[in-house]
């Protein structure tokens, strides 16, 4: 192999068109203006948008390379999205493609690429139909999940030339809604929450920022997609409405969605102003808008944390308008997934009476779903909390149905965040497994590094665990991505926990105070309140939080409670609780 000849993995794409020689027969010079048209207005820009190269031409078809499959994959959904929308009126004269995609290693020589994975592709496309895609198994592994694109699978086939049998999958337009003007049959709305990012406008006046513009959009929507209970509509076909004057109403209706993010980007000299509002399209209702200004030094930063803001943002908008929705239906009309949405506010009260109803509410989802993973791993806390505040009648049977459920919902959904961080949770409060815990959360913000309640979560095992450091670092992580959690007060509460352990006791005390106003009948704060009061030698204050959480919880003893709690005996801790005992709460 010479100096020039270097080998990496790369995604192949092979383009083809279809019944070539016989619309050349028909029309040559037709043919090729039809050909250099589509490729200059539509293929070769969505292919530089994408990241592709054109390796090599071979008269009516093109070889491309990717370093992005998944950017690969969309790229051909693009190109044979916008040929149908081109041949609309083309009759017999259209032009149509096939395309094969193979993710592999090659052999790159100058700017040729070679090997047996360029075969594959070029094989895949002529077993492929027209207006179609045919993937490897390879690369629908990997793009499955990461695109809201549905993939038909085609078994084993036999390639000419190729030794072994390849896997292949399917895409075809069929599966892709329709964006015509006419009237058809509104699709049906998918049994979650779903959402479309239309492109944001570029209301600069610049060509130039539209990319910008498009970037915020697709990085919303690839965040937005990591979110196990959302549908989200893919960049293809929300894309095509790019451009056009279209009603919410129809806009929803046409792609299937209760709800549509949309938004505008304004470039001044070297500001930038972001807009976005969601609406739910369905009835024309704003729910939530917000503004963003930054500067274009840092351009991919300044994307990274407008989508940061608004991925956090509107997922607790949308559960809120959720709930609200599954409360106007009568209990006879409830599916598994409305008696989850009621068990939610019940959830976020987090007080003895009200977990008892969320716990009614998720066995009624179970029920009707024996495998819903979140419910699951939601009932799983419910059984798991009670021991821990001291509000279980049977402990051990709590304890053990924690662990049931918190299997059962990881066997169910495995890939699930919610399911996965709730799962971790309810893990250390029964088993004080920190390690596995830490695993399972840390599994969950792979998948969605955006989910507050991830974070939040990773953040309650650092504190039990011992690592209060982490733990400050996890709880800011998910109040800046939700700022009006409904969870703020455990969040702000643990984190003064893990300040005041670490000897930060005045910053410690006025965080726990807002944990207070959160939420003032949250049990957890006053013992925090009476730790710091009695830490910082202010015994009086101490005493007054101390007689409070009495009247709160009268049966409470603090040999109980360090029994039953999650956190690691340190010296630290040792502290902590020597001051509850000062100020009086019974041993």
């Amino acid at each position: 192999m010479s100096e020039s000849t270097q080998r990496r993995l790369t995604a192949i794409v092979a383009i083809d068109v279809v019944g070539y020689s016989r619309l050349m027969g028909i029309d040559e010079v037709g043919t090729l203006r039809r050909l250099n048209a589509h490729r200059s207005e539509l293929i070769d820009p969505l292919i530089s948008q994408h990241g592709g190269r054109i390796v090599k031409t071979t008269g009516d078809g093109l070889l491309l390379e990717y370093p992005s499959v998944v950017a690969a994959v969309e790229c051909c959904i693009s190109v044979q999205k916008g040929m149908i929308e081109r041949n609309a009126d083309a009759g017999d004269d259209a032009i149509r493609f096939r395309i094969g995609v193979h993710l592999s290693d090659v052999i790159v020589e100058g700017d040729d690429i070679f090997g047996d994975g360029v075969n594959i592709a070029a094989r895949l496309q002529e077993i492929g139909e027209a207006d179609g895609i045919t993937l490897s198994r390879t690369t629908h592994e990997y793009v499955a999940g990461r695109i809201s694109a549905n993939f038909e699978d085609g078994g084993e086939q036999e390639l000419k030339n190729i030794a072994a049998p390849v896997h292949v999958w399917r895409w075809s337009t069929d599966e892709i809604p329709s964006v015509s003007t006419t009237d058809e049959k509104p699709l049906p709305l998918p049994d979650k929450p779903s959402i479309a990012v239309l492109p944001f406008d570029n209301m600069s006046g610049d060509p130039e920022q539209a990319y910008f513009a498009d970037g915020i959009a697709e990085d919303i929507i690839t965040a937005l997609s990591r979110v196990g209970w959302l549908f989200v509509i893919a960049r293809n076909s929300s894309f095509a409405f790019k451009g056009r004057n279209a009603e919410t109403a129809d806009i929803g209706r046409k792609l299937g969605v209760r709800y549509l993010l949309e938004g505008s980007v304004r470039k001044a000299d070297n500001r930038v102003r972001i807009t976005a509002q969601l609406v739910e399209a369905t009835a024309g209702n704003h729910l939530w808008a917000e503004r963003f200004d930054g500067t274009l030094d840092d351009i991919f930063e300044l994307q990274d944390s407008i989508t940061e803001s608004v991925v956090g943002a509107i997922g607790p908008k949308l559960r809120k308008s959720e709930i609200a929705r599954a409360r106007r239906k009568h209990p006879e009309n409830l599916d598994a997934y409305d008696w989850l949405l009621r068990s939610l506010p019940y959830i976020a009260a987090f007080t003895r009476q009200d977990l008892d109803s969320a716990k009614t509410f998720l066995d009624n989802a179970i029920a009707l779903d024996p495998s819903y993973g979140e419910a699951l791993a939601r009932a799983a806390w419910t059984h798991a909390i009670k021991p821990a505040f001291g509000w279980s009648e049977a402990p051990e049977d709590d304890l053990r149905r924690a662990l049931e459920y918190a299997q059962r919902a990881l066997r169910a959904e495995p890939e699930n965040p919610i399911a996965l961080a709730y799962s971790a949770y309810a893990t250390v409060l029964v088993r004080r497994d920190y390690e596995t815990g830490a695993d399972l959360v840390e599994k969950s913000l792979a998948i969605d590094p955006n989910a507050a309640m991830s974070w939040g979560i990773s953040g309650l095992i650092n504190v039990w665990a011992g690592q209060n450091e982490a733990a400050v670092s996890d709880f800011n992580r998910a109040m800046r991505l939700s700022p009006f959690d409904s969870w703020s007060f455990v969040y702000l509460n643990n984190k003064a926990v893990a300040l005041i352990t670490s000897g930060y006791l005045e910053e410690g005390l006025l965080t726990a105070k807002k944990a207070l106003q959160e939420n003032p009948d949250f049990i957890a704060t006053y013992r925090t309140l009476v730790a710091a009061h009695g830490e910082l030698g202010q015994s009086e204050a101490a005493r007054a939080f101390a007689r409070r959480h009495q009247e709160l919880e009268p049966a409470f003893t603090v040999g109980d409670w360090v029994m039953a709690s999650p956190i690691r005996q340190t010296p630290a801790q040792e502290r902590f609780v020597a001051a509850l005992l000062e100020a009086g709460l019974p041993a």
